[in-house]
């Protein structure tokens, strides 16, 4: 009965760690977008270049944190 228990916990635990790890990544994946976004705007200004490098960058960042994200999926699937 004590085993039962215990991997339910250990359950819980697990999943309320994922939420709160794909929280975090969400969260990183919104300040990257913005940061990017706006040295972008900043390049763009600077060198008189319409919205390219807004858009390049901003588009750099979303990828660059969807990958980082699958591989962090990636590890945890692999670790059950």
């Amino acid at each position: 009965m004590s085993t039962t228990t215990h991997k339910t916990r250990y359950q819980e635990s697990f999943s309320f760690r994922v939420i709160i790890l794909l929280s975090a990544w969400g969260f990183a994946l919104v300040v990257a977008s913005f940061l990017f976004l706006w040295l972008g705007y900043l390049l763009d200004e600077l060198l008189g270049t319409a919205p390219k490098f807004m858009l390049g960058l901003f588009f750099l960042a979303i990828i660059g944190s969807f990958i980082e994200l699958y591989q962090e999926v990636w590890k945890i699937l692999k670790g059950i």
